[in-house]
Order: structure tokens, then C-alpha cells, then sequence
């Protein structure tokens, strides 16, 4: 009640101990907590569920309790009586309300959330000033749901309103934090979609919420509650339509072919269910429905982008592959052959025919080996002549000279 501010005894069991097969515990937990003037009763719907909330000495022990763990605790509930009537005033529980700790209790049942890890009426304040505020926040990362906002409608409000919902956050998602770098916000300001260009890291949600661990921005529930399927269908279609550019994904921009991964990465990740699917199915069941997708999906399934960066960096490192078989094949086939023995050419005798000093590569028409034969041959002939050469040109004095015999001089002793 703390968090809640008011909740019946139903909805505190399933907030408190799901596990329980009733709620007789929390009502006994309550009435003890009654006797220490912690809770009282506030009223008693027609249905004859009593409304409980937190005394003031109740709410000062709530604030000692979670202050400290950076719990934001709901305002007190003080009693105010008509001057005139003596009548109880502010005993009334609307139905929204009733919604927002039922959904937040239906997901806590089915282990989406701690039950100290929901906050209500959180604002995300925009550029202009306005502020958003969302009727549930939770944060179950145990359960793949780091962070979600929840917008509770009991088709009270218009499916055009729900837009622009839709419009804000995603408007709040791509806002720099007051101190961001001169650079950065030089950068943002110079054209209206720059702020793409900048990782999400740097941006304000994340100075607010934790990674979502997917692609985009924080995802964004709505839950419809106490209205028929078909008002929701119409609904849904009205935000599936009207609200596509802030939650559909886009092409990939890249040079690769055949890619057919979707790029989430600047998309408000939205899924819708009812308040009735979760109370008899169970948040944790087949009851979400993401925009873009056509039946339901448990959750974290809902959320997840299969058809997102996984898949693209997959698809673009098969292209890449592909293209490099592709261009290897394309070279093979450019390979010349040898004219006189028909092998192809190595790579290094390829690269011989085709560099600039090819006048050192002799006949570009034949391989290596044809080349290496073409050489020895030549240098077998250069040797033969050289010999030859040699042999001609031995000295006229030498010429009839017995081997053995010393050299006869011009001049010699006579005897």
C-alpha cells in the first residue's frame, strides 16, 4: 500500500503471496495490522471488498522502509469529513485504480516483477514541459523484462489519445540529459533526426531506466480493462494505423543484398492485452499481442525482435560470405591459362604478368613452370656461348705448347 496507495485484500495476496491458495492470511496480516493502527478501511465496494490504506503512522513506516531503497511511497490517504454532513470524503476507488494495482498484481502473481519493484504515476517530463505520466512502471529483470511502462484504459479515453501517448514517450526516448556534451547537442540540433545518430547510452531514459536489453527504446504496454473485444480490436487498430512511426521498425540502410532484418533500434517496442486475459490466463501465458504481429505471445517473446539485429548481423555476414565466394569465382573464372601447357596460373605468376616491371616476366603467356623452363633454357645458351666465346679467344702463343713442358721464351740462353 505503500507503493499503491490503496488495494483490497485480493489484490495485496496476489501481490504478497501468490503462492497461496486464498487470501485468508492477508486479510488475518491485515486486521493485525489494523489492531497496531498501521491500515484502516476506507470503504467498501458494492461487491463488499473492503479498500484498505495506510494510516498516517502507517505511511510514516512505509516511508522508513522504502525511502531508503529509492522505493517513491504513494500519498497518504488522510481522512477528510464534509463541514456539513460529517460525511468521509475521497472514499471513493475508481475503477482505473482498481486496474492499475490488479495488473500490477497479475503480473507480480506470474513472477513479472517484485512486488517492491512497481511504481505508479511516474512522469517523463518533455521538451516543451508536459509531463507523461504512466500508470505502472516494472522492473523484472529476473523475468526478461528489465523495464516496461504500463498505460491502464478502460476505454475511457479516446484510441487518438492513446497516439499521443504513444507520441510522447517516444518523444521522451530520443531527449539528450541536460548535461550532454556541446558536441552531442550541437549535433542534435542540427537537423530533426540527428538524434539517431546518437547511441542510446547517451541519452536521457537511460539516466532514468536500466538497458532494456533489446533494440529500441522502453518498451510501453497497454492494458484494457472492462470493455468488450471488439471496442478493443478498433482500439488497437486505431494505434496499429495512427501510431506506426513511432513503433514500427524500418529498413536497414546498407549495401548488402537480400537483407530482410528490421531495424527496431529507434522504435517503441508496444504490446497490448486486457486485464481479463491476465486475470484467467496469467501474465505469463500467450495473452500479449505485439503491434505488427498478428496472434499473442507470452511477454518476453512479445518483446523480442527476431526478426532484428540478430538476423541482420547473421544476413550480412552470409552476404558477405556469399559475395566473397562470389567474387573468388568471378577471379577464378578471369584466370588466364598457359598457351603452351594449358595449366593456369598460379597467383604469384598471375601478379608477375600484371605489375609494372612486366617486362621481367618474359612470355605472358605461359605459366610459371613454362616460364621457369624458358629461363633455364636461356641461361643454358647464354652459357654456351660464353664457353664458346671464351674458347676463341685463348692466346696465339699457347697454341702447340706440350702440355707439361715449361713455356719457350722469346730469348733464350745460348748454350
Amino acid at each position: 500500500m505503500g507503493i499503491f496507495q490503496r488495494a483490497t485484500a485480493d489484490q495485496l495476496w496476489k501481490l504478497t503471496r501468490p503462492d497461496n491458495r486464498h487470501d485468508k492470511l492477508t486479510r488475518d496480516n491485515l486486521l493485525d495490522l489494523q489492531d497496531h493502527h498501521l491500515v484502516r478501511i476506507e470503504s467498501v465496494q458494492e461487491d463488499q471488498r473492503q479498500v484498505w490504506v495506510l494510516t498516517k503512522r502507517g505511511h510514516g513506516e512505509a516511508k522508513k522502509l522504502l525511502e531508503p531503497k529509492g522505493i517513491r511511497v504513494s500519498a497518504l490517504r488522510e481522512k477528510k469529513y464534509d463541514p456539513v454532513t460529517g460525511e468521509l470524503l475521497g472514499t471513493s476507488y475508481d475503477d482505473h485504480a482498481a486496474a492499475v494495482t490488479s495488473t500490477a498484481a497479475e503480473l507480480h502473481r506470474a513472477g513479472i516483477g517484485h512486488r517492491l519493484g512497481f511504481q505508479t504515476e511516474i512522469g517523463h517530463r518533455l521538451a516543451d514541459g508536459y509531463v507523461q505520466r504512466a500508470d505502472l512502471v516494472v522492473r523484472a529483470p529476473a523475468a526478461g523484462v528489465p523495464v516496461m511502462l504500463l498505460e491502464i484504459d478502460r476505454r475511457t479515453e479516446d484510441a487518438h489519445d492513446l497516439v499521443a501517448k504513444l507520441r510522447r514517450y517516444w518523444q521522451w526516448g530520443r531527449l539528450l540529459p541536460k548535461d550532454a556534451d556541446k558536441h552531442t547537442v550541437d549535433l542534435v540540433r542540427s537537423r530533426p533526426d540527428a538524434i539517431e545518430d546518437v547511441d542510446h547510452e547517451q541519452r536521457l531514459w537511460r539516466r532514468v531506466y536500466p538497458p532494456t536489453g533489446r533494440e529500441g527504446l522502453v518498451p510501453l504496454a497497454f492494458v484494457f480493462a472492462d470493455t468488450t473485444k471488439a471496442k478493443v480490436a478498433n482500439t488497437v487498430a486505431v494505434l496499429e494505423e495512427a501510431g506506426r512511426p513511432y513503433w514500427a521498425p524500418r529498413r536497414y540502410e546498407t549495401y548488402h543484398q537480400g537483407i530482410t532484418a528490421k531495424d527496431y533500434s529507434q522504435a517503441v517496442p508496444v504490446v497490448v492485452t486486457t486485464l481479463e486475459q491476465l486475470q484467467e490466463h496469467g501474465a505469463g501465458a500467450a495473452v500479449w499481442r505485439r503491434l505488427g504481429r498478428t496472434g499473442e505471445q507470452t511477454l518476453t517473446a512479445a518483446l523480442d525482435n527476431p526478426d532484428g539485429d540478430i538476423l541482420f548481423r547473421e544476413q550480412a555476414a552470409r552476404a558477405d560470405a556469399e559475395a566473397k565466394q562470389r567474387m573468388a569465382a568471378e577471379r577464378e573464372a578471369r584466370r588466364p591459362v598457359c598457351s603452351r601447357c594449358g595449366t593456369k596460373f598460379t597467383d604469384e605468376r598471375w601478379k608477375q604478368t600484371t605489375a609494372r616491371d612486366v617486362w621481367k616476366a618474359g612470355d605472358l603467356s605461359v605459366c610459371g613452370s613454362c616460364h621457369a623452363d624458358d629461363v633455364a633454357r636461356q641461361e643454358a645458351a647464354a652459357e654456351a656461348a660464353r664457353r664458346q666465346v671464351a674458347a676463341t679467344s685463348e692466346p696465339e702463343e699457347d697454341r702447340g705448347q706440350e702440355p707439361g713442358k715449361p713455356r719457350r721464351g722469346l730469348f733464350r740462353r745460348r748454350s
